[in-house]
């Protein structure tokens, strides 16, 4: 198969809008899970475990998952799990529409659903970051990441602006079903993808099969280990996306009970947000920044984001959290799509899957746990929002101050 001369080639646009369709659902579907569970219970550490729960095998999978997506087809892998994702979600939607009265059993089937799509994520997202420099220019991978991450964040943005209205006027069961049928429709799109790739011959014996395929596990893990730069980055962002995780598991609160206003509001932060990370990849995509000077816009977009956090924790007004959350979006898209653009051009892509389910494991690693007592601890200090706002926000800031006079770090952001 030639190699792509552009970036609209009928690939990479294939992916691309399947992923604008099933991101639009699993925004409705997140929004709905997270307010069904608070105005079934009212409990923060329910919340924050069902979120934990979700994320567990992203850890737990991502170096299994990554080499999974250089041994076998990256496009079967892709397919499969949008086929996998939506079965789940629609017999959840189904229960909830025939059963709405047992709640208890509802939460129940709500954990196992998301624990069901959090490991097929796992091995989801490997595939994709691994095959998008294959379908793409490589002097287009940086506007690939930025259309990619767009249709992303616009699904973030019409789902979560329109999730909280609509659940409110439908209910969750409706968003369900929703998510469950654009996670086929995206499936359906992927079929007609062509993905270049160059799998690694296999032994006929299993127990050889094995033996390879764990010796490719643990090269992953050395080549991430010697590369000292990538190395860094990986372990701090691990560290910051403990402390500012809790911001996000406890948005819903803090919206219902620190601003005092309705659940809609829930999805209109979090897609101004998502509005501001559009902004984001857009300039991450049409600036052509390289070495040095790249490297001190992605520390400088790290520490003004981190100095937005704990201001959340003083912010009262509607508005005013609406400008702040787009203000972290913007500089939190612009960071991604060089961090991604950086590791998708850098890693070989017949170790690249594996890196990135090293990436996926290292910096989410923390993630679970934090989600966890996110919860607990909000329960514990009588949803004391703005307190662990604080905390959280300063705690996020100095680490990223810190950070940023790592030499390996610097090295790694200017490296290509």
């Amino acid at each position: 198969m030639k190699m792509a001369t552009r970036l609209l080639n009928r690939n990479f646009f294939l992916l691309w809008q399947g992923q604008l369709v099933s991101q639009l659902g699993s925004q409705a579907f997140f929004i709905a899970m997270m307010l069904w569970i608070k105005h079934q219970t009212g409990s923060a550490s329910l919340v924050g475990l069902i979120m934990m729960i979700s994320m567990l095998p992203f850890v737990i999978l991502g170096p299994i998952a990554g080499t999974f997506a250089d041994h076998f087809s990256r496009r079967k892998i892709i397919i499969f799990c949008d086929i996998l994702s939506g079965i789940p979600v629609l017999i959840l939607a189904f229960l909830m529409f025939n059963v709405p009265e047992a709640s208890n059993f509802l939460i129940v089937c709500l954990f196992f659903v998301s624990l069901t799509l959090g490991i097929i994520r796992s091995f989801f997202n490997p595939a994709i970051s691994a095959s998008i420099p294959d379908i793409v220019p490589h002097e287009k991978v940086s506007a690939a990441n930025s259309m990619n991450q767009s249709s992303n964040q616009i699904s973030l943005f019409i789902g979560q602006a329109l999730g909280g209205y609509l659940f409110v006027t439908f209910g969750a069961p409706l968003l369900f079903l929703i998510d469950g049928i654009t996670y086929l429709f995206s499936a359906f799109s992927e079929t007609f993808i062509k993905i270049p790739q160059k799998i690694p011959e296999k032994s006929e014996v299993w127990r050889d099969k094995l033996s390879q395929f764990k010796s490719d596990t643990i090269g992953g893990f050395r080549y991430v280990w010697r590369n000292t730069g990538i190395r860094a980055f990986f372990f701090a962002a691990a560290i910051i996306n403990f402390f500012s995780i809790p911001i996000i598991v406890l948005l819903p609160f803090y919206v219902e009970d620190f601003l005092h206003l309705k659940a809609d509001w829930y999805g209109y932060i979090l897609a101004s947000f998502g509005f501001g990370s559009l902004i984001g990849y857009g300039l991450a995509g049409t600036l052509k920044i390289k070495g040095p000077v790249r490297s001190k816009a992605v520390i400088s977009a790290l520490i003004l984001m981190a100095s937005c956090l704990p201001i959340l924790s003083i912010v009262n007004v509607g508005l005013l959290a609406l400008i702040l959350m787009t203000t972290i979006g913007i500089l939190n898209g612009f960071l991604n799509i060089n961090i991604f653009t950086i590791l998708q051009t850098a890693v070989p892509s017949e170790i690249r899957g594996r890196v990135f389910g090293l990436f996926i494991t290292i910096t989410s690693g923390l993630t679970p746990i934090s989600m966890g007592l996110s919860g607990v601890i909000a329960d514990l200090l009588n949803q004391n929002i703005p307190l662990i706002y604080a905390t959280c926000g300063i705690t996020t800031l100095l680490l990223c101050i810190l950070v940023s006079f790592s030499k390996d770090l610097r090295r790694f952001l200017q490296s290509v």
